[in-house]
C-alpha cells in the first residue's frame, strides 16, 4: 500500500497555532459552538492520540476513548509540550505504508484506512482553521490538503442526490457561501461554520 498524502504538514502547522495560543485565552470562544478555546485544545489531543492509534490498527491509547467532546478540564499542565509531541507522533505513524492498508478503528467507528487518514487531515485542517480564528491568526493549507478535505466533507453536504447526511454530531448544518469563494471557505462552510467568523 502507498501512503496517499503526508500529514506532518498540518500536524506541524497545528503545534505552531498551539504554540501562538495565549494562557489567557483558553476560555474564549471559538467557531466550533460547543467548544472553548481550552475545550478545543483537548479535542485536539485526544484526537491525535486516536488517529495514532488508529495507523497502527491498536487499542485506543488512554486519554483518547473519552468522548468526542473536548474538555478543557483534562487539558493538564503539560499540554503546549504534550500536544505537538502527539501531534508529531500521528504524522510519524501515518508515514508507514502499512497504517493505509485494511480497516482500522476510531472513535467507535471501523472505516478502511485511507478513508481514517482523510477524516484525521480534516480534523487538522478545520480545528486550525478553529484555533487560527480564536486567537486572530491567519490559516491556510495546500492545495491538495484542502481538495482532500473537500472531497471528504463534499460527501456529507446537504441537498445533493445520492449523498447522504453527516451522521449525528459531525458536522453543524452547512453555511452558505458563493460557489467561487476560496476553497477554504467551502470546506469549513460545509462544515458548519461561517467563514467570516472573528473572535469577539
Amino acid at each position: 500500500m502507498t501512503v496517499d498524502f503526508d500529514l506532518g504538514p498540518a500536524a506541524g502547522r497545528m503545534a505552531r497555532l498551539l504554540d501562538e495560543v495565549p494562557d489567557d485565552r483558553l476560555t474564549a470562544p471559538t467557531p466550533c459552538e460547543r467548544y472553548t478555546l481550552g475545550d478545543l485544545i483537548e479535542h485536539v489531543g485526544g484526537l491525535s492520540l486516536a488517529f495514532t492509534a488508529a495507523a497502527a490498527k491498536a487499542a485506543p491509547a488512554p486519554g483518547s476513548a473519552q468522548g468526542p467532546s473536548g474538555d478543557a478540564a483534562r487539558l493538564g499542565a503539560d499540554w503546549r509540550t504534550r500536544i505537538p509531541g502527539q501531534l508529531t507522533a500521528l504524522a510519524e505513524a501515518w508515514r508507514d505504508p502499512a497504517a493505509w492498508e485494511g480497516m482500522t478503528e476510531v472513535g467507535g467507528v471501523e472505516l478502511p484506512a485511507g478513508v481514517t487518514a482523510r477524516v484525521a487531515l480534516n480534523e487538522l485542517i478545520v480545528h486550525g482553521w478553529d484555533i487560527a480564528r480564536a486567537v486572530g491568526q491567519s490559516f491556510t493549507g495546500d492545495e491538495e490538503e484542502l481538495r482532500a478535505c473537500m472531497e471528504f466533507v463534499s460527501r456529507f453536504a446537504p441537498a445533493e442526490p445520492g449523498r447522504r447526511p453527516a451522521p449525528e454530531g459531525l458536522f453543524a448544518p452547512a453555511v452558505d457561501v458563493p460557489a467561487d469563494a476560496p476553497l477554504l471557505d467551502r470546506v469549513v462552510a460545509l462544515t458548519g461554520r461561517d467563514p467570516a467568523w472573528t473572535a469577539a
